[in-house]
């Protein structure tokens, strides 16, 4: 028989979505191989087109590379601050967007759109359902994280070309998120650029339309 989910394990999967946060400072503290082995397994639960699990994960383990990535996502980020108005680029500057300098994990996650499991069905139409099926399994990470406690954030401000480049992936493989992984220095339940004056979280109303 299936499990049911009952009203009291409800309210606990709202309250994880809710503490679900994109996480930007991180304690330095190691995480062990079996934590990091247990968040992958759950990811590899996640849904995919076709059953395709075109997700593939890169542990950036190597000090230099690290270091590398960080250079690289803080040009990205004063280069994208060029292009604001002085005002905005005030509260930009005040943002910290990567933890990939003091976070214990870097993993860098890449759709392989070659992959010959699933053998392409449902992907011939649209096949950038193989991507949003990385994406999924991103999430499915990223709330099985949070409910053993750990944060993760998605580093946005970069190149993809770079980093596959710099990873040295096959040429397959597109890059989807650079993550950083690791006990959060203070949890909130308040996005961080919504406490920061960035953009408020909207009413779901605002994005449900009826035709």
């Amino acid at each position: 028989m299936p499990p049911r989910f009952g009203p009291e394990f409800q309210d606990e999967l709202t309250a994880l979505l809710a503490w679900r946060r994109d996480v930007r400072h991180f304690r330095r503290d190691p995480l062990d191989e079996d934590t990091v082995a247990e968040l992958m397994a759950t990811a590899q639960l996640a849904p995919s087109v076709g059953n395709s699990q075109p997700w593939r994960f890169v542990r950036v383990r190597s000090a230099e590379l690290r270091e590398s990535l960080a250079a690289h996502a803080d040009a990205e980020v004063v280069r994208a601050g060029e292009a604001m108005t002085d005002e905005r680029r005030a509260t930009y500057s005040s943002l910290k967007l990567h933890g990939m300098r003091e976070a214990p994990e870097v993993i860098a996650v890449f759709c392989d759109d070659a992959t010959p499991i699933g053998g392409g069905l449902g992907a011939a139409t649209m096949p950038e359902t193989r991507r949003f099926s990385v994406v999924l399994a991103i999430h499915t990470l990223w709330l099985a994280a949070r409910a053993k406690g750990l944060g993760l954030g998605w580093v946005s401000v970069v190149k993809p070309d770079y980093i596959a480049g710099l990873l040295d992936v096959p040429q397959d493989w597109r890059l989807i998120a650079l993550l950083c992984l690791g006990h959060p220095v203070e949890p909130d339940v308040v996005p961080e650029l919504e406490r920061r004056g960035w953009q408020a979280r909207l009413d779901w109303r605002a994005n449900v339309s009826e035709r």
